[in-house]
């Protein structure tokens, strides 16, 4: 018997990729609405375990409630009142809307029908490649192709994002991910969380970094938000970037989340970039029952900040690929 396989099933009319390990128990599905994972699960002490917080139904999947899971492109998180400058140009990604409508964020590819590019399985791991393109728009008159592979093997589950600029001048863009993720049934209060991060960006009240330097405020000066040692969540409400990753010896930054009552455990990881963690105190459903780490290639609101320039700026013909993913740690 083959150690991984790899199928389709449907949610509803929605295609759904499986990746399965079959000698650990564990599987994950992946929409190709959207290519956002719907669900990570695993065998602990004998019963299936839910590690994923993903979209239910094909309903949830189509208004995309929390963005859970979402690919995040050509930007991540927020951009200040909708509008930025690039090349010496400005753009309005929210023309003739006024108010508080005029938000914007995560990207353009939450709606998108990616299309299976491959699928694949042998004895050391399962995967799927899925792609789309990303059309000039209105705030956004660039081209780009955006192809994603999840691989999912003994350590878990891996992301490959690779954007490529096919336009004909330099483009704004980076990526990053939106997962949720459950470790037990206890309260997420009692879950222990591991930030391994110099600084945290202090932010506006409607979540924009700081201009400059002012963004990085050294953990020693906000302690209620040091994770850097395992402690539990307890009532915060965070909805907070990280800065100054630490990686491990092997590249890999880990931000872990851990229930001590069940000893599941998680970790984040990522290459480069920075992370948000969100309690989803604001989720139209299940608030504050799952916590979402999410690795971004840059800061939020990176199309308007000069230090990030070099970081989201793609030449004409250019790609950047961005890895991160989740590793899975049972009792």
């Amino acid at each position: 018997m083959a150690a991984f396989d790899v199928a389709i099933q449907w949610l509803q009319e929605q295609p759904v990729v499986v990746l399965n390990d079959i000698a650990r128990g564990r599987r994950v599905r992946i929409a190709r609405h959207g290519a956002c994972v719907l669900g990570i699960e695993a065998l602990a002490s004998g019963r299936c375990v839910a590690l994923a917080d993903g979209h239910r139904d094909a309903a949830e999947l189509d208004a995309r409630p929390g963005s859970r899971f979402a690919l995040l492109a050509p930007f991540a998180n927020r951009i200040a009142d909708a509008r930025y400058r690039f090349g010496g140009v400005d753009h309005d990604l929210a023309p003739g809307v006024a108010g508080a409508a005029r938000a914007s964020r995560h990207g353009f590819v939450r709606d998108a029908a990616f299309a299976i590019v491959t699928l694949g399985a042998d004895a050391q791991s399962a995967s799927v490649q899925l792609a789309t393109s990303i059309a000039p728009q209105p705030g956004y008159p660039f081209t780009l192709d955006l192809a994603v592979r999840y691989t999912l093997a003994a350590d878990g589950l891996t992301l490959e994002t690779a954007l490529r600029n096919v336009g004909a001048g330099a483009a704004p863009a980076f990526v990053g991910w939106h997962p949720y993720f459950r470790v037990g049934d206890t309260p997420l209060a009692s879950w222990e969380l591991t930030i391994p991060a110099d600084t945290v960006i202090d932010t506006d009240a409607d979540f924009i970094p700081l201009p400059g330097g002012a963004a990085y405020l050294p953990l020693a000066q906000a302690p209620e938000l040091d994770f850097r040692r395992p402690r539990p969540i307890g009532t915060l409400a965070l909805n907070h970037t990280y800065a100054g990753l630490r990686p491990d010896a092997d590249g890999r930054v880990r931000s872990r989340l851990r229930d001590p009552a069940s000893g599941i455990g998680i970790a984040v990881w990522q290459e480069r970039g920075v992370l948000l963690a969100y309690t989803g105190d604001t989720l139209e459903r299940d608030p504050r029952r799952s916590l979402a780490l999410e690795p971004m290639e840059s800061l939020p609101d990176a199309f308007n900040r000069p230090d990030c320039a070099d970081a989201v700026t793609l030449e004409p013909g250019a790609a950047r690929t961005f890895r991160c993913g989740v590793e899975i740690d049972l009792p």
